[in-house]
């Protein structure tokens, strides 16, 4: 009963896929439409040295007119992006949407944009910063007093003989890589 039913179904779905011909043979080839996408030509300057790229973009979104602006900041470690000019230099951000990372105004094919853009912060400067800022406390401490300081030797815990220093550095680093790496799981 089963395999009348699907023999059924089978011959009915091959004569949907039959072409319709009028009584001629044809010698029908299949027929293939390309679309052109649109993209545009992006000079991309870092700090208004440059360009260190020149690429071209699609342009996504639902009228296909808008830049993908997160993918280029991804791409090329940058903080933000900004209109740029040769002559007159940096001129205003360039605002994305954060939801999808498409920018709020639009651009046509066949378009030449010039972006500069702001490279991320280091991790290496705020840290050395802190570590210095740390070290001159506790210098400070060390020569102005003769003795230990008795909240110094409170901070030790039996078996580990950390100078507290360490520890506050340890602390101030790691809060700032879990600051810095927040988005990082979620991407």
């Amino acid at each position: 009963m089963e395999m009348e039913r699907e023999k059924l179904i089978n011959e009915e779905i091959e004569e949907e896929r039959k072409p319709i011909t009028n009584g001629s043979p044809t010698n029908q080839t299949p027929e293939t439409v390309k679309t052109k996408v649109p993209e545009v030509e992006i000079h991309l300057y870092r700090q208004g040295k440059g360009p260190i790229a020149v690429f071209k973009s699609t342009l996504a979104g639902w009228e296909q007119d808008q830049l993908d602006v997160r993918e280029i900041l991804d791409k090329y470690g940058l903080k933000s992006v900004y209109a740029f000019s040769t002559s007159a230099g940096r001129g205003v951000p360039i605002r994305f949407n954060r939801r999808n990372g498409r920018s709020m105004l639009e651009y046509k094919d066949g378009s030449v944009v010039y972006m500069d853009g702001e490279p991320q912060d280091s991790m290496i400067k705020p840290v050395t910063k802190i570590l210095f800022g740390l070290t001159v406390i506790t210098l400070l401490i060390t020569l102005l007093f003769k003795d230990r300081p008795e909240w110094i030797n409170k901070l030790n815990v039996p078996g580990w003989n950390f100078p507290p220093w360490v520890i506050a550095c340890v602390v101030i680093v790691f809060t700032r890589i879990r600051k810095r790496t927040r988005n990082f799981f979620m991407k």
